[in-house]
């Protein structure tokens, strides 16, 4: 061993037992089963809606019942990510909780489509302010070594509701009613929070108005480049117009394509989008800035180009390839376990493989298997490639998810750590719900294109091109997530 080496921790240390030592058991189990209910009423939602829709007659309201939690959530990061640099993930933990339960109530006891889509929106800003509290949470209980493992757990808790929430959640509305899909996971709630109590004891925020700055500072570089800074309780403000911004684009297809009023009413709300959301991100995340904004930039480009193709590869499958529903969603399960299997390779390895090269290698797979599915669809090649593809490009966002979460913690300190864990998560939400809009309107725009004897060819093709687009903006700006001369 070198004299620069670090001493290996002890044989009985917590660091060396891991996530599930006796020090961390209950804030793992309580944390790794409020990700597990809220990946599991995710899922479990996409597959009754279409009943609730039609028992409800709410089909007018159908694409707000999933936008609309989404553009809540990043009112409730930005709320939980402020309240957690003022005084501790712990009041922002139980209010989100109670938040997301009570969403679920409304929701669950609804008689009307709008009492339904109420419940979402409260369900929505209560799991976007969870995510950034739990994160803030890990990030005081869990040393540095720990934060690969805990991340990679995460991931792996996302699994098991992608194979079996679907099918859970049919048979609870084919035996009971899908009321019991929202009410039944009520409470389970508590008993998770209630593991993770004992460790909230004694996490403070930072100072009032204090500005953390990144822990590493780039040779010649001001302190305050790409440092985050609280946007304060009027950051709420700008939270709220980007969510309008986001309902706004998923829902400007609705309006009149005569004269482009839907092209310009949707650019207008990238714009505002954009607008919206500086205040929300360290310094330079726009302009991918080396260091701490590459790694939030990073995040939302990875997420807006694998889920922007994702949701269309059962739709490709289906309707190319003749394929059963459910035979083709076995292509997002196939994907769910490889991102499972890349966190978990990447926790393992911990720093035997550095930050910015798991990045970079996450990335390039998650484009290289957009391009395949890309050219797959325009030269009409077997769908065994899309489906081999999508394995390499779980495995790749699994590589690189945990790391960019890792990476946020790592520059960040207990006066920013709310605020970068909300700058992360908005990144996350915001890139796919833009995503997911773009994709739409070019699936619109190409339809009235397509012959019938090709039904869909010219739609496919401008979504993945799209993504793929989305794709190398990704491994571009994954290239600068790490300064020079400084660890990666």
């Amino acid at each position: 061993m070198s004299r620069t080496d670090p001493p290996a921790p002890r044989a009985d240390a917590p660091e060396a037992a891991g996530i599930f030592h006796r020090r961390y058991l209950l804030v793992t189990l309580g944390a790794l089963a409020l990700v597990f209910l809220a990946a599991f009423e995710s899922l479990a939602v996409t597959t009754i809606m279409p009943l609730v829709s039609r028992e409800l007659d709410g089909a007018s309201l159908y694409a707000l019942a999933f936008a609309g939690p989404l553009a809540t959530g990043v009112i409730g990061m930005v709320a939980a990510g402020n309240w957690s640099d003022r005084r501790g993930p712990a009041g922002p933990l139980y209010a989100s909780v109670a938040l997301f339960g009570l969403g679920l109530l409304i929701a669950g006891s609804a008689g009307a489509m709008p009492a339904l889509v109420a419940g979402r929106l409260v369900q929505g800003l209560g799991g976007g302010a969870m995510t950034v509290a739990l994160y803030v949470v890990l990030a005081r209980v869990y040393p540095p070594v720990l934060h690969p493992k805990i991340f990679a757990a995460f991931s792996a808790a996302w699994v098991i509701p992608s194979l079996v929430g679907p099918f859970a959640a049919g048979l609870v509305a084919q035996l009971a009613s899908w009321h019991w899909v929202f009410l039944g996971v009520v409470g389970l709630v508590v008993p998770a929070l209630l593991m993770i109590v004992p460790a909230l004891h004694g996490l403070r925020g930072g100072p009032e108005n204090a500005r953390g700055t990144a822990k590493e500072t780039a040779p010649g570089e001001e302190p305050a480049a790409g440092a985050s800074r609280s946007p304060g309780y009027g950051g709420l403000a700008w939270a709220a117009l980007a969510a309008l911004a986001v309902l706004g684009l998923n829902l400007s297809d609705r309006l009149p394509t005569a004269g482009g009023i839907a092209a310009v009413a949707a650019v207008a709300a990238v714009a505002v989008a954009l607008i919206a959301v500086r205040p929300l991100v360290p310094r330079g995340t726009l302009t991918a800035r080396r260091g701490l904004p590459s790694v939030i930039l990073t995040r939302g480009l990875a997420s807006a180009a694998f889920f922007g193709a994702e949701v269309y590869l059962p739709y490709l499958l289906v309707e190319r390839y003749v394929f059963s529903p459910t035979f083709a969603g076995l292509t997002l399960t196939g994907g769910a376990v490889a991102w499972a299997a890349g966190s978990a390779v990447q926790g393992r390895l911990g720093a035997r493989l550095d930050h910015r090269r798991a990045v970079r290698t996450g990335a390039a797979l998650v484009l290289g298997a957009i391009v395949l599915v890309l050219v797959t669809t325009v030269l009409h090649w077997p769908a065994a490639v899309v489906m081999i593809a999508w394995v390499f490009a779980g495995g790749g966002m699994g590589l690189m998810y945990a790391r960019l979460s890792v990476m946020t913690l790592a520059l960040s300190n207990e006066h920013n750590e709310g605020f970068n864990s909300s700058a992360m998560s908005i990144s996350d939400s915001l890139g796919g719900a833009l995503a997911l809009a773009g994709t739409g309107l070019v699936f619109a725009a190409f339809a009235p294109m397509t012959p019938a004897a090709g039904a869909g060819a010219a739609s496919f093709v401008g979504v993945f091109a799209l993504t793929a687009v989305m794709g190398v903006g990704s491994v571009a700006v994954a290239a600068r997530v790490a300064r020079p001369g400084l660890p990666s």
